[in-house]
C-alpha cells in the first residue's frame, strides 16, 4: 500500500501511530498490532463458533455486536447490563425498518 492510499483516521485518533509490516517491524513502543489481531480473531471465532455463518445484509449488526462486546470486555456483567437497556430504550426493536 502506498503511503497516499493509507487509511487516515480522525481527531480522536490523534495519537494514533503505525507500525511498518513490510519492513519486518511489528512493534515499536507502544505502537503495536495485537489489539486489533485479538479482537479480529475473536470475531472471526465467533462466525465460526456461534453464528455459523454470516449475512452480507447483516453484516453491520454483527459489527455493531462484537464493537460492543469488544469495548465493554473489561465492564461488569451488571453494568454491561444497564448499558444495553440504556441503548434500547425508547426504540422499537424489530427486524425490518417501520414505516
Amino acid at each position: 500500500m502506498r503511503q497516499s492510499e493509507a487509511f487516515h483516521v480522525g481527531k480522536e485518533f490523534d495519537r494514533h501511530e503505525t507500525v511498518n509490516h513490510g519492513a519486518d517491524e511489528y512493534v515499536r513502543g507502544d505502537a503495536h498490532t495485537n489489539t486489533s489481531e485479538c479482537c479480529f480473531s475473536l470475531m472471526k471465532r465467533a462466525v465460526v463458533g456461534a453464528h455459523h455463518s454470516i449475512s452480507e445484509a447483516h453484516l453491520p449488526r454483527y459489527l455493531a455486536e462484537w464493537d460492543f462486546k469488544w469495548n465493554t470486555r473489561k465492564v461488569k456483567d451488571g453494568e454491561r447490563a444497564a448499558l444495553i437497556a440504556k441503548g434500547i430504550e425508547g426504540k422499537r426493536l424489530t427486524h425490518r425498518p417501520t414505516n
